[in-house]
């Protein structure tokens, strides 16, 4: 994947997985809230793997 398709899929999750943390969180679902964190995590990992290859290439 390039650095802006990584970008991309970070910014979806992060944004997808604060929605689910909202849910969870005001429906007192503790598990969707968690998951709902964890994708956030992930998106912003994701996130930074863009910047990363950006910074180095596209081959890492």
């Amino acid at each position: 994947m390039g650095e802006l398709t990584d970008k991309i899929k970070g910014n979806a999750n992060e944004a997808a997985g604060k929605v689910k943390s909202a849910v969870g969180k005001a429906t007192n679902d503790r598990e969707m809230e968690a998951e709902g964190n964890a994708q956030q995590a992930q998106g912003k990992g994701q996130q930074f793997k863009g910047e990363v290859k950006g910074k180095l290439g596209d081959d890492i």
